[in-house]
């Protein structure tokens, strides 16, 4: 087993994880807003739309964020109740009992019953499903080729961070809870070792380059020149979101660049501010933006960042 990658000292790094799951929320509350608008009509109602403001088709309160941010939080919940020793033996390919999918399950059943303001038809279906019969995956199912995977796992990120292996492992156990489908796999995890790598400091141009080389590499996902979709398909939000990371010079034009795109806006939105604000910081995030985030999730955000940075160290004290 490769030793993991070192971490920064802890106040960048905590810089940096807080920029991410912040930059997600902020992406998450900005673009629900816009949430199945084509960009035309998000043109007539708003402009450019900037600010955070609530609304949409959900009827939110401004700062209020959607099932992107939410369902962060209880895969984090699920990351603490384990602790490090069952998520090192799930990571070796020790958890003969499924400890760790298990544990997804409940803190999604938990999450799920508490009646959260929306919850997409795949992930609706697993839960479903771990519900009925006790599975901790479906069936590979073309079915589940959503990004309801991929836009929940930064916890995972930032537990596993500088271990690719437990990344990878932890992240498609989570997955395919809900999604089991290749296409959300690669997903998961290619999108996984970018953010790793921007939370580990690596300067903007060679994540850029990392970007265009995994999508060389996996090419469903190339998205040069970008084809103009960003619906809920896995591939469609991947391309949208690379290429205003690409294409962008900061946090906020980023975001603002996904979300004006419309169609699945709150996830591309969140992803794109995720991978963003783990580059610029949270210090580097709008002060506007984050004055309009509710101050609950605020603090449940700041929380649970600082309990899974303390988790990952006894991650990696587990896995020399």
């Amino acid at each position: 087993m490769p030793a993991p990658t070192p971490l920064p000292g802890l106040p960048e790094l905590l810089d940096r994880a807080l920029g991410a799951y912040l930059g997600l929320a902020l992406g998450d509350a900005l673009g629900a807003t816009v949430e199945f608008l084509r960009p035309r009509e998000i043109e007539a109602r708003h402009g450019v739309h900037r600010e955070i403001v609530g609304g949409g088709w959900l009827r939110l309160a401004p700062g209020q964020v959607t099932d992107d941010t939410t369902m962060s939080l209880a895969l984090g919940e699920a990351l603490l109740a384990c602790g490090a020793g069952t998520l090192a033996r799930h990571a070796d390919g020790r958890d003969e009992a499924g400890l760790w999918p298990r544990a997804v399950g409940d803190a999604f059943v938990r999450w799920w019953r508490g009646r959260p303001v929306d919850c997409g038809n795949t992930c609706r279906r697993g839960i479903q499903r771990y519900l009925r019969d006790g599975s901790v995956a479906g069936p590979p199912s073309e079915g589940d080729g959503g990004n309801g995977a991929l836009m929940r796992n930064l916890p995972v990120l930032l537990v596993t961070l500088g271990d690719d292996a437990a990344m990878q492992a932890l992240s498609i156990a989570q997955a395919r809870l809900t999604h089991h489908h290749p296409l959300s796999d690669q997903a998961t995890v290619g999108l996984g070792r970018l953010a790793q790598a921007q939370l580990l400091g690596a300067p903007g141009a060679e994540i850029d380059a990392m970007a265009r080389q995994w999508a060389d590499t996996h090419r469903a996902f190339r998205f040069e020149p970008w084809p103009g979709r960003a619906s809920g398909y896995v591939v469609d939000t991947v391309q949208t979101v690379l290429h205003a990371l690409t294409t962008q010079p900061d946090f906020e034009s980023a975001v603002v660049r996904a979300v004006n795109q419309g169609d699945d806006a709150d996830t591309t939105g969140a992803l794109v501010g995720l991978l963003a604000g783990a580059r610029c910081g949270a210090r580097a995030l709008p002060a506007r933006w984050l004055r309009r985030l509710q101050p609950q999730v605020l603090r449940d955000i700041t929380d649970q960042t600082v309990a899974l940075l303390a988790l990952a160290r006894e991650m990696r004290a587990l896995r020399p």
